[in-house]
């Protein structure tokens, strides 16, 4: 899947791997990353990423969750609006591994949406970050981005 053609974001940005899960009807998409020494965050002192980017990998996870609710038009810029309670278990996301990360709306309409994220060490059960996720994607996003500059 040609991830460029989903989120509004020019390599070396793309942070996720893939899609594994789209499923519409449940409301929810499920990614994966693997961690490894070329991509932009990694940090050779700790062998791996901050599990700060984590949220990016939520945000990011959310971007295709949007492109597919869109109906699989051009990708819209999104503005993340806040992260309740990101909770973590990991000192970093460890080279070589590779994890999966959920999102489902909780809530949304046309233009907010809130959405639970977790992110999983491979396939196991157990999450070792979770956030809730508010996003706003306006309608209009070019008037915001002038609004910022």
């Amino acid at each position: 899947m040609d991830l460029a053609k989903i989120l509004p974001h020019d390599e070396p940005m793309i942070l996720i791997d893939d899609i594994l899960k789209i499923d519409m009807e449940n409301k929810i998409v499920k990614t994966s990353v693997k961690i490894h020494e070329n991509k932009v965050f990694y940090n050779k002192e700790i062998n791996g990423i901050s599990p700060l980017a984590g949220i990016e990998f939520m945000a990011q996870t959310i971007g295709c969750y949007a492109y597919y609710k869109a109906g699989e038009t051009i990708p819209k810029i999104g503005f993340l609006l806040g992260t309740r309670l990101y909770e973590n278990s990991l000192e970093k996301f460890e080279n070589g591994k590779t994890y999966t990360i959920t999102a489902q709306e909780l809530y949304g309409d046309d233009e907010l949406v809130s959405f639970e994220c977790l992110i999983y060490n491979g396939e196991k059960e157990d999450y070792v970050a979770k956030a809730t996720i508010n996003a706003f994607q306006p309608k209009d996003a070019e008037k915001y981005i002038k609004e910022l500059n």
